[in-house]
């Protein structure tokens, strides 16, 4: 077993082999889950900011790039 000490404002150091085996990296965020009568740390999985964007052009999908870039520009597809 891995221990770590805890300070008197509640902090721990997680060991180094614990943060390697998690992934973990400075400035990173891990979450706490309780299974009954242990506590399980995991290493917080963060959102991107641009993971509202996605799928956001699904509607175009098997559209030709150019087609789109001339409707856009309102160039006549007809020529």
């Amino acid at each position: 077993m891995i221990v770590a000490k805890v300070t008197s404002k509640g902090q721990v150091t997680i060991p180094k082999k614990v943060r390697e085996k998690l992934g973990v990296h400075p400035g990173e965020e891990v979450g706490f889950e309780e299974k009954g009568e242990h506590i399980l740390i995991k290493k917080a999985l963060t959102k991107s900011p641009f993971d509202k964007w996605v799928g956001q052009l699904k509607h175009l999908k098997g559209h030709r790039s150019d087609d789109l870039i001339r409707e856009i520009r309102g160039h006549d597809n007809s020529r």
